[in-house]
Formats: C-alpha cells, structure tokens, sequence
C-alpha cells in the first residue's frame, strides 16, 4: 500500500450528513449515497438565495510537467487551511475518469494530509455520472445511426457526421474503428472513433448547465451532423435530448465529500482541459458560495489553458466574479522549464531554477491582465533546498507578489496556513477588477489572436485551409459570436510541447475549428490533441487490487 492510502485508511470520517449539517445545508435536500458521499438536490437553490455570495478563489498553475505540481493537494490544503483560521471554505474540483486512474496519472483526489475522502470511491465509480454521462452521449450517437438505417428522413450526409462514441478507460484500439459491419441488417459500414468519456461534449454541456431546463435545451443544441445541403442537424432534430436529459438526472446535482479534515468539498463533473474547459460544474460553483465565506476551485493545468478558460467561459457563463487566483509552482517545475533533464523528476541546479522563473513570470502576468489580485503557492517537495525555495520567494517579492511555502501534502491544514492568510488578506485588501481577454462580438480571429498573443505570448496565428473553411461554416451557421476554447498542449505555452519556459518569436498554427454548440464554444484546435489516450508500457491498472475484505490496494 502507498502512503497516501494509509493516511486514508487511518483518517476518521464523519457521517456525510454531519457535514453537510456543520454548513446549515437543508437536510431535505441531501441524498446520501452510502454513508460518507451524498448528493444535493437543486431544489435548494430556492432555499439559499437570499444567503449572501461567499469569495471564489480559482487555483491554477504555470506550465505543468508530466511529474505533476499537486495544484489538487494545494487547493485541498488551502481550504483546509481556511476552515482551520475560522473561515467556512468549500473546496470545489472535477470527479476523476477511470481512465487516467488505471493509466499513468492516477487518481486525483489530492495526497498525503490533503485528500478528500473516500479516495478509494471517488477514484472508482463515486456517485456513477461519468458513466451517465457516457450513456447519454452514446444514446445520442446510436439514434443518428439509426435513423439513418430507417430512412435517413432528415437527409443526414454520411461523410459529414460530428458525433464519435464515448468510454471511460484509456483504449487506444478504439481511437480509429470501423462499425455497421456484417451485412445490410446492422447498417452501412463506416469509419467511427471513441473518445474518452471526459472530453465528451455532453460533460462540458453538464459542467455549464446552470438548471435542468438548460441542460436539456443545450443538450438540444449539440451539433451531430450536416445535411445534404450542407445545413446543420441537432440532437433536437432527432427528438433524442429529452431521453438524454432523462439519464442525467441524477448527474446534474453536484456530489458532496469531505476532506481528511472533516471540511466539505465538492466533486462534481470532469470535462477535458484540453479539448473542452477544465474546471468542476458551475452548480457546484455557486452552491457552495451560498454556504461558505471561501469556495476554492481547481482550473486544469496551467493559467493559459483552465485559467483563461475559467475566466472567458465559465465565469462568463455562470456570471461567476473571482476575488483571486492562486498559481501553483513547484521547484522541479521550474528546473524544467530552465532547461533541467526532463527524465528525473530531481535532476537541476539552481542555476536551472532560475532560468525557468520567466514562465512563472508569465502566468503571473496573465492573472493579473484578467484583473485578478495573485498569490504564489510554492508547493514543497522533499529535496526542495532552502536556497531554491528562497530564490523563488525573493523572485516574486521582486513582482510585488506575495508568495508562501506550501506543505499540505506532509502537514495538512497546518501546512497550508501561510498561503490561507495571504489569500485572506489580499481579498481583503485588494479589489478584483477581473475582466475577460476578448468580447464576445469579436470576429473568431480576433479572439484566437488576442488569447495567442496576450496569454501565451504568440508572435501571431496561422490557419491551415481547413481551419478557414471551418470558419466560414461556423460563420454560416451563426455561431461565430460564442466564446473560444482553444485546444493545445498543457506542456507548454505555445503549441508545440517541447517548447518549456518562456517561448518567443513563435505563432499558433489552428489546425480546423470544431462546433460545441450544446456547451456554447467553439474549439481552435492548436497542435495535436489526443481525446482517446492509451495506457502505458505499465498501467497504474497492474497496481491496483483488492483483498478478501473489499479493501483496496493501489490506488494514488
């Protein structure tokens, strides 16, 4: 068993009611599954809305690594943290996919003294929406072929259709399939492809949904098809998004854990940072500002993909206001990103360090272009040497940021304390003017252009021939004034990911534009990214195991 399993194991839980109890949540409205998770039902929205709004405090990152920079743990410690000084806090993040659980990431419900509990549940099957979620969106891709194989009345153009299947594991046999196989009976053989169940667009429509009237209209409003005349066809024009909503009934309401504190967090929805946005659902969001002075929410990745699609989408969507962000960085991050060996995890000098203090730098100014009062959390690894975390701290006091040393993961609560009172006492002190990098009324180029060159530091954009036919079509089918959810590489700033630290002198080259109309974006796609990931040479799945009792072994 690995450590963070023991600390699990050894932690004692309260009853889910006891918690939600703690935080005056209406009982009425909580549905336990089991006895330590539970759901809450959105009929309390009626119940809070004359509760005051609590701060929202986004924790994002500079440019992750493939080792990880633990910008959960630091999340989970700091609204420990805040719950500890006597401020309510509600740590908000997405549900972990299966896939990456038995891949190479593992699981994602932080680690060691910052986790929240059950692990072992949350990491599996938890409350089940991810599979609801892929149910829905596989209903939706069997009714297009069959109607298609029953007449085709909405003359659907087979070589023109949008929609792939969706499962949660990491298979990349299914990245590429074949279907309709054996004869006239199960349809025309075509091409079709999976996607992993995270980066379905019925989990961004989940994540954006702000009722259960919305996420059936927008459920609607997917784009699954053109037709003979080039004209788009809808999920509504199939009169599936009613049956699809049906499955998600369940789903819409956000799931409520605890910490290893024994403070709330909420775990609700896990759409891809990549290929879609990247953060928990906006229900979740604003439950818990209404029973809490702090809700803490986890953005994917670094300020250029989860920060800025915080800020331009869901803050957007959800009229959500941010009081401050936290940016994650961690000492071997930034040794990367200086040039350091990128095969061990403890390889580089100090002189490394240094050099890779400029892409800090750069998702420090990035926060503070959308107006947002910053904090660096510097999250301390075993190794990490005084002089390294001293020439991180002086580097930031030099920007005029104020900057704490993070230890959640060894101490806990206790270990994130620091960083709390500077989150504290800048909210306090200094107003957020949060605004958003581009308008809605820009041109498609425009608001490529302005997140290429103001966020990721891009010389300019280039599009290919398909990426301006795209565009054209968006333009046709009137979606050209919906926000932009670019799709690139999380390792770096540009689009190319052996790019580390700082780049210039480089351009975005947008390769196509795809259509979320049922989440409300559009998708510039920035490089090559992968929506069916594989497993490794030695999957986290060869760890896990369970003994005669039902415990679990493997999981992180």
């Amino acid at each position: 068993m690995n450590k963070d399993i023991d600390i699990a194991r050894a932690a004692k839980l309260k009853p889910i009611v006891d918690i939600t109890r703690g935080f005056d949540i209406d009982e009425a409205c909580v549905f336990p599954y089991g006895k330590y998770k539970a759901k809450i039902c959105l009929d309390i929205f009626a119940k809070v809305e004359g509760n005051p709004t609590g701060k929202l405090i986004l924790v994002t990152a500079m440019t992750p690594t493939a080792f990880g920079e633990g910008k959960t743990t630091v999340a989970i410690g700091l609204s420990m943290a805040l719950n500890r000084m006597g401020k309510k806090s509600i740590v908000a993040l997405r549900e972990p996919s299966l896939g990456p659980v038995f891949g190479i990431k593992g699981g994602a419900t932080g680690g060691g003294y910052a986790q929240v509990l059950p692990m072992d549940e949350i990491n599996l099957h938890f409350t089940g929406d991810i599979h609801a979620v892929g149910t829905a969106h596989n209903l939706l891709a069997a009714v297009l072929d069959n109607h298609m194989h029953f007449g085709n009345a909405l003359d659907i153009d087979e070589r023109e259709l949008y929609l792939t299947r969706a499962i949660d594991m990491n298979d990349r046999s299914l990245r590429k399939t074949v279907i309709g196989l054996g004869g006239r009976a199960n349809g025309p053989a075509r091409e079709d492809s999976f996607i992993i169940t995270t980066a379905s667009e019925v989990m961004a429509i989940l994540a954006l949904s702000n009722s259960m009237g919305e996420l059936k209209e927008q459920l609607g409003n997917m784009l699954v098809a053109s037709d003979m005349e080039r004209g788009p066809v809808f999920a509504r024009d199939l009169n599936v998004h009613g049956a699809m909503a049906a499955l998600l009934t369940q789903a819409i309401m956000p799931n409520i854990v605890q910490t290893i504190d024994q403070t709330p967090a909420f775990i609700h929805c896990g759409p891809f940072a990549n290929i879609a946005h990247g953060t928990c659902s906006i229900i979740a969001i604003k439950l818990a500002q209404k029973f809490c002075d702090y809700t803490v929410v986890e953005a994917g990745f670094g300020s250029d993909l989860g920060g800025e699609k915080f800020i331009d989408i869901v803050a957007r969507m959800g009229r959500l206001k941010v009081n401050a962000a936290v940016i994650v960085a961690t000492i071997r991050a930034l040794k990367l990103h200086g040039g350091a060996p990128e095969r061990d995890e403890h390889a580089g000098t100090l002189e490394h360090l240094k050099n890779g203090l400029p892409n800090l730098a750069k998702h420090i100014e990035n926060m503070k272009k959308f107006g947002l009062p910053v904090v660096v959390s510097i999250n301390v690894f075993e190794g990490d040497t005084e002089d390294e975390i001293r020439t991180v701290m002086d580097f930031c006091s030099a920007q005029n940021i104020p900057a704490a040393e993070t230890r959640a993961f060894e101490r806990g609560a206790e270990g994130a304390i620091d960083l709390a009172e500077k989150v504290d006492k800048i909210t306090q002190s200094e107003e957020s003017r949060m605004k958003p990098i581009y308008e809605l009324e820009d041109p498609i180029e425009m608001k490529v252009k302005k997140i290429a060159k103001e966020i990721y530091g891009a010389d300019d954009v280039i599009y290919t021939t398909r990426a301006e036919r795209d565009i054209k079509r968006i333009t046709k089918f009137g979606f050209d004034k919906l926000p932009v959810c670019i799709a690139k590489t999380n390792s770096s700033l540009s689009d190319d990911p052996k790019l580390h630290g700082r780049p210039t002198g480089f351009k975005i080259t947008v390769t196509g534009v795809n259509i979320s109309a049922g989440a409300g974006f559009l998708v510039p796609v920035a490089g090559d990214v992968m929506l069916m990931p594989g497993l490794p040479k030695m999957p986290n799945a060869n760890k896990i195991d369970v003994d005669e009792k039902g415990m679990i072994s493997g999981l992180s």
